[in-house]
């Protein structure tokens, strides 16, 4: 190719795309002229000479601003797409075409060219600098060396350089590997830092200019900005620019190249300014600095040691105090500023938790506490967090937790968490607490809320605990004392109790509810005192603190249970007879109902289910007393039980408290204690097997008819229910309402929920092993034959239930009626309309209506799959007797997954999620009797399951119109991407490398490996070793990197490359493995490469391709012919892609690199950069550590994009 010259042909060309770019940008152009030059302008960039076109429309100072930029575009395209295959000259004409470019800006350019021009330098200096542009570092110098203009677009070149090379993952700067690293180090650093840090260092490349390196010269800027007065244009905007780039520098530079060109110093000066956005960008760039760890000793005394002078301190409290904004009137610029400050000062203070040891004794920590204390009173919660996390971090370290400057200040934090532990989640969002005003601005969606609202309700308890760990008697006596006060003014500013008015969310029951969870945090951090060796020294100090807790927590009685059971259980758990008033105080803690108050009826039988758990706690505590009253013990509660219990399920829960007594005591002989707890299973063992029940189970028709569900299908074809639009609408006559009355009594019936309330109160908080256990193993597994086949049953049934097919007297029509009768009606966070009071308030509001009745009968199907599983995951607890029942495994894979794809995506989640623990704990003897049959059915139905609703979700996504109510299809994207989730995270705990097996008693795994390497003692093995299991699993992993939810896909990336080198032995097995990944992994990788849905994991894609590549060519040409099969890429490009991979050997950053760089043409792009949306600005966007604070389970839920018209993709593998 011959350099480029000017033509007759390239002048009409120039032409053309002035005339198609005043179509273009014209407001009068019909959209077909407009697609035409769009088209054109776009077919330009691949003509031979579109780079001279390029130059010559970006150089012309006559032309628009907009065709300048689209010259410099053609420039962009040419250099990042068509680089190799220019020659040297071309390559140099480019070059000084850009420096040229880059030397005639003027002040009065708009950004957005001096900026293009930034880039196409640095697009060309990962290309070419330090190979054959060896004198780029002296342009840049000559440039600084002229107007402010180019001082700013040097600034954008080493900003961009430096993100480039080192802080984006970047395919171009990637394949230079560690070249462009060095040469940045050696340029932007002074000369006699580098000749101290690398004396031995190679000096023949010289490619920087002048000793100075651009830190110092950088610093030279900042000081003439600050003495030309930094506050006015243009040398505010040259400042704030300068900082911005120094930031970028300070994540990688040597200490002491700071230290060297005094850039704390000069940083540390402009946040006296004034000017919000010049300070928002010193902070930046020191949060940078100190964000950095391994700092060595003397760079710790010179660095971060000044941070904590007085005269620091003291700045850094000023600036904070001014940048706090009026929660009425929030300055946005002021606010960001004050939870900057706040985040700079945890990253100062953290390393005095890491470090403590190099502290020098003229460190002001006092002051420092003081501010720290002074930015967690801050109102806005986002702002004080960061300070609370740094509390927590320094009351762990025995260095300060008993500090005296940090004990006196215990009085004021323990302030300051006792107020800020209110259930801020409970209060309304137009609220005008100061604290949900500034949330509002903070948080975009209810998950990220609700994870932050619980963060920081977390770091309050941690810090409670550990000062009253620290300081016991100060402490406690200060809550109790403050709990009294709160107490005794619970009312104040509210009106008086009434149950009509009760609410769980008003003013005095948040309040009530903050000082008990701070009391609770503070008896954990007592417990933990006691527990440590030097309180048996304070012998006399415990006996006085426990006399005053008992004390206090009598007079408690009266207004809490609760609490009682916490200080009986906790701190006084030795006082048997204080835990015996809790217990009868518990046991006889009712509340009269006049049935006036929905809201009063639902709490009080929260309540009732609250206080039967806490006498089941005291029972497990205290059973050696408990069984020597036991006489009387068991008199009150039969009585009590039959006095108050409305139905069977109060009555064993009732009953479970003496059967925990029986069961618990260590005073009572092993045959005795049998026959007592005999005593109380029989009648529900006996209730299992009857011949009624099983042969109502062996049926369809009669499991409907077991539930009362034996006229649903003729009542909803009588009522034509698939007519009706709005169910809730729609009143239930007399029949509907005997019907719903026959579903709710059924259960009552069953001996399910029995069983599963005694086989908790069996094995809870029991450890293995241990007198107890061996019983309930001996108790259960002798009855396992009578009750597992019917509970198998019981299962199959509620979910041949959900089944269409099953339900043979509804006509085809009415087939989706069974799917509205069984989908659940639940409350998602974030998606839902109304608060979660609303919706259940509404669900109350249709109980005698049609959608009432279908709420019933899906209750009641939920009760029976749900406890079935419940008790499922009992049985597995009991071990041994339950993994090695003979025949269990594949009725119970039967009766988990037949229809396991006819329940619905929530439902399926609740499965999976049931089914993990049964599986991760099946002791290594009985692997491959209990797991194969399991495995498989599990992993088939998964597979099948998700790839239906993924792509039913696609079909509907692009369907949708702006019209449509998108918030039923949100729930439904979010609950799949919840099930996606759970079964990633399931492989991941299968297949997870480090995790050991839950090994058998006497069995434990020796570490030993087989021919492949793979150590045969962990879940993983097995699964790896037996090919039935292992190939729905892998389906499964391969299927998963298509599925469109980012959090999972880089799950599975990672699962994937953890296996690939278990197959690159020569086995069969790992033959036929290898194939596969080298084939439909490949491809999938590819496949999703090229979607613009995951952009943001074409790393985590690119290092799994590479690694397939590496591990597998040296046996299978298969990658190769994979990759021969894509379009677009040349033989010679995949040979010397090929060769490039095997000698970059084990840098990841290089492999990926390359992997993309080869791949290119077939990656998706980003949709910001496809111009849909503008990009963000990324010093706006939230920091890691803020992210951390809003970490969910649950991923953030937006409008899915419409999938890109990806057609031929599956014909990209020809």
């Amino acid at each position: 190719m011959n350099a480029w010259h000017n033509t007759q042909e390239s002048t009409e060309i120039s032409a053309q795309i002035l005339q198609a770019l005043e179509v273009v940008h014209s407001a009068k152009s019909h959209n077909s002229s407009r697609q035409n030059a769009t088209s054109f302008l776009g077919k330009v960039k691949s003509n031979e000479d579109a780079p001279y076109q390029g130059f010559v429309l970006s150089s012309n100072r006559s032309q628009p601003a907009i065709v300048r930029h689209y010259g410099l575009s053609l420039l962009e395209h040419a250099i990042r797409h068509r680089w190799e295959g220019f020659t040297s000259d071309q390559i140099t004409t480019l070059r000084n075409w850009v420096v040229g470019l880059a030397q005639d800006v003027l002040e009065d350019d708009p950004p957005y060219l001096s900026n293009k021009i930034a880039e196409l330098w640095v697009e060309i200096a990962k290309r070419s600098w330090a190979l054959d542009w060896m004198d780029m570092d002296e342009l840049l110098v000559r440039l600084w060396e002229g107007r402010l203009a180019r001082k700013v677009i040097v600034l954008n070149i080493l900003e961009t350089l430096s993100e480039d090379v080192f802080g984006h993952e970047d395919v171009s700067a990637g394949l230079r590997g560690s070249e462009l690293n060095r040469a940045c180090i050696d340029i932007f650093t002074p000369a006699d830092v580098l000749r101290d840090c690398f004396p031995d260092r190679e000096t023949n490349l010289n490619i920087r200019y002048g000793d100075d390196g651009w830190l110092s010269r950088l610093g030279a800027l900042l000081d003439w900005c600050f003495q030309e007065n930094a506050a006015i244009e243009p040398q505010s905007t040259t400042a704030t620019k300068a900082l911005y780039t120094m930031k970028s520098i300070f994540a990688w530079i040597l200490p002491g190249a700071v230290i060297k060109a005094h850039s704390m110093t000069r940083v540390l000066s402009y946040l006296g300014l004034s000017v919000v956005p010049v300070q928002l960008a010193a902070i930046d760039a020191l949060l940078t600095l100190y964000n950095r760890s391994r700092f060595s000793k003397d760079d710790f005394i010179n660095m971060i040691c000044p941070m904590y002078s007085h005269e620091s301190i003291s700045a850094l409290k000023q600036l904070f105090e001014w940048s706090l904004v009026d929660p009425s009137n929030i300055n946005e610029e002021k606010y960001l500023l004050s939870k900057k400050i706040s985040e700079m000062v945890f990253a100062v203070g953290r390393h005095l938790e890491e470090r403590p040891s190099l502290v020098a004794e003229n460190c002001d920590l006092s002051s420092f506490f003081d501010l720290l204390t002074t930015i967690m009173k801050a109102e806005s919660l986002h702002t004080s967090i960061p300070a609370l996390h740094l509390w927590v971090k320094l009351l762990s370290s025995e260095h300060y937790a008993r500090a005296p400057s940090v004990r006196a200040l215990a009085g004021q934090l323990l302030e300051i968490c006792s107020h800020r532990m209110l259930r801020y989640e409970s209060l309304p969002e137009d609220s005008t607490n100061p604290s949900i005003v500034f949330l509002n601005d903070d948080v975009d969606t209810m998950p990220q809320r609700h994870a932050f609202l619980g963060n920081y309700a977390r770091f309050c308890q941690q810090i409670v605990e550990m000062i009253v760990e620290s300081q016991p008697a100060d402490a406690l006596y200060h809550l109790l004392g403050q709990a009294d006060h709160v107490l005794d003014h619970l009312y104040d500013g509210e009106p008086p109790f009434q149950i009509l008015g009760y609410s769980k969310v008003s003013v005095p029951v948040l309040r009530i509810d903050a000082q008990f969870s701070v009391v609770e945090a503070a008896l954990k951090g007592y417990a933990r005192w006691l527990s440590a060796p030097e309180s048996e020294q304070n012998e006399r100090v415990q006996e006085t603190l426990n006399s005053n807790l008992q004390v206090w927590c009598e007079r408690l009685l009266g207004l809490t249970f609760e609490l009682a059971v916490v200080f009986a259980t906790g701190p006084l758990k030795g006082n048997a007879q204080f835990a015996f008033k809790v217990f009868d105080y518990s046991l006889n803690a009712r509340r009269p109902d006049n049935g006036t108050s929905v809201a009063y009826t639902e709490a009080l039988k929260e309540l009732e289910s609250l206080r039967l758990h806490q006498l089941q706690r005291l029972a497990m505590r205290f059973p050696d007393y408990f069984i020597t009253i036991f006489g009387a013990v068991e008199k009150k509660i039969h009585e009590i039980a039959h006095a108050t219990a409305t139905d069977e399920h109060t009555r064993t829960r009732y009953s479970s408290v003496l059967f925990i007594i029986t069961h618990r005591a260590t005073t009572v002989d092993e045959k005795s204690r049998e026959a007592k707890l005999n005593y109380f299973i029989e009648p529900l063992v006996t209730q299992w097997h009857t011949p009624s029940l099983s042969a109502a189970l062996s049926s369809f028709t009669g499991f409907c008819e077991l539930l009362g569900l034996g006229s649903l299908q003729q009542y909803a074809l009588s009522r034509s229910m698939h007519r009706i639009q709005d169910w809730s609408t729609h009143p239930l006559d007399e029949e509907g309402r005997a019907l719903q009355s026959r579903v709710q009594s059924a259960l009552e019936y069953l001996p399910l929920r029995a069983t599963k309330t005694l086989l908790s109160v069996s094995i809870e908080r029991l450890e293995p092993g241990s007198s107890p256990h061996r019983m309930a193993c001996a108790l259960w597994h002798k009855n396992f034959s009578y009750i597992l086949p019917n509970l198998l049953h019981f299962i199959s049934q509620a979910q041949a239930f959900h089944n269409p097919t099953h339900w043979s007297t509804l006509p085809p029509d009415m087939k989706g009626t069974v799917r509205r009768f069984l989908t659940d009606r639940f409350w998602q966070v974030g998606i839902s309309s109304g608060t979660r009071d609303d919706f259940y308030a509404q669900v109350g509001d249709t109980k005698s209506t049609l959608e009432g009745l279908a709420s019933s009968v899906r209750g009641s199907i939920r009760a029976v799959r749900e406890t079935g599983y419940r008790i499922l995951c009992y049985f597995s607890q009991l071990g041994e007797p339950f993994y090695g029942f003979e025949g269990l495994p594949e009725p119970l894979a039967r009766a988990l997954f037949a229809d396991a794809c006819a329940l619905s995506t929530h439902q399926m989640a609740v499965l999976v999620d049931m089914i993990r623990p049964i599986i991760e704990n099946c002791p290594s003897v009985y692997r491959s009797h209990f797991l194969p049959p399991i495995l498989i059915s599990l992993f088939d139905q998964l597979d099948r399951k998700t790839e239906e609703e993924w792509d039913r979700i696609e079909v509907k996504t692009k369907a949708a119109s702006a019209e449509d109510n998108l918030s039923e299809e949100m729930r439904d994207e979010s609950i799949l991407r919840q099930l996606t989730y759970s079964s990633v995270t399931l492989i991941v705990g299968l297949l997870d490398p480090d995790k050991r097996v839950h090994a058998s008693s006497g069995a434990e795994s020796n570490g030993a490996s087989n021919a492949e390497g793979i150590d045969v003692g962990t879940t993983r093995a097995y699964i790896l070793t037996t090919p039935a299991v292992l190939k729905p699993v892998i389906l499964f992993c391969t299927h998963a990197l298509r599925m469109r939810d980012t959090r999972s896909c880089g799950l599975i990336t990672r699962v994937l490359r953890s296996l690939i080198p278990d197959f690159a032995g020569p086995s069969d097995v790992a033959s036929e493995v290898r194939e596969f990944i080298s084939t439909e992994v490949l491809k999938a990788c590819i496949t999703s490469l090229h979607d613009p849905y995951f952009v943001d994991l074409q790393k985590d894609l690119a290092q799994l391709i590479a690694s397939i590549v590496l591990a597998y060519m040296p046996r299978t040409d298969t990658p190769k012919q994979i990759l021969l099969s894509l379009p677009s890429i040349s033989s010679e490009q995949i040979e010397r892609f090929l060769e490039q991979i095997r000698r970059v050997g084990g840098n990841g950053r290089q492999q990926r690199a390359l992997v993309l760089n080869l791949l290119d043409s077939l990656r998706g792009t980003h949709i910001s950069q496809q111009g849909k949306i503008p990009k963000p600005d990324l010093k706006n966007i939230r920091s890691a550590l803020q992210e951390k604070y809003m970490n969910s389970d649950m991923e953030t839920d937006r409008k899915q994009q419409p999938s890109p018209e990806l057609e031929g993709v599956a014909d990209i593998f020809n």
